[in-house]
């Protein structure tokens, strides 16, 4: 793998408003799981792969079975979770990187959220996030 050399993009155009909108709707349906603590679809929008992973705010987890263990023990988080500044870029008509921040009602923290999402075959799956919170004030 060379970390040098541009990667051309060969297929689609940057945010294809298609591709924003299949993404954004993915990215909802995952949101709506993690309040409810919908474990199945939760496992099932991380691609099923070792080569997963997921970088929590105290934790992280490498490779499928991982982070569905992880998630089983962490269903859901706490009430009152709000998004902000909420972004969608596809770089292809296959890949999105989706960015956006959260807080509680609370407001000791400032949230910081990331997933790549990749379409398959069975649809579109995360392959990497990073989660991570600072304290406000």
């Amino acid at each position: 793998m060379r970390l040098d050399a541009p990667a051309a993009l060969d297929s689609g155009v940057v945010d294809s408003p298609e591709v924003v909108a299949d993404v954004a709707a993915a990215f909802g349906r995952y949101e709506r799981a993690l309040a409810d603590g919908d474990v199945v679809v939760l496992t099932g929008l991380f691609w099923d792969d070792a080569r997963c992973v997921r970088f929590g705010v105290a934790d992280r987890q490498q490779g499928a079975g991982e982070i569905a263990a992880w998630r089983r023990d962490h269903p859901s988080v706490p009430a009152g979770r709000r998004l902000s500044d909420t972004r969608v870029v596809a770089v292809d008509d296959r890949t999105a990187v989706v960015t956006t921040l959260f807080g509680y009602p609370d407001g000791a923290i400032e949230g910081r959220q990331s997933q790549t999402w990749v379409r398959f075959a069975d649809g579109w799956r995360i392959v990497a996030a990073h989660v991570s919170e600072v304290p406000l004030g």
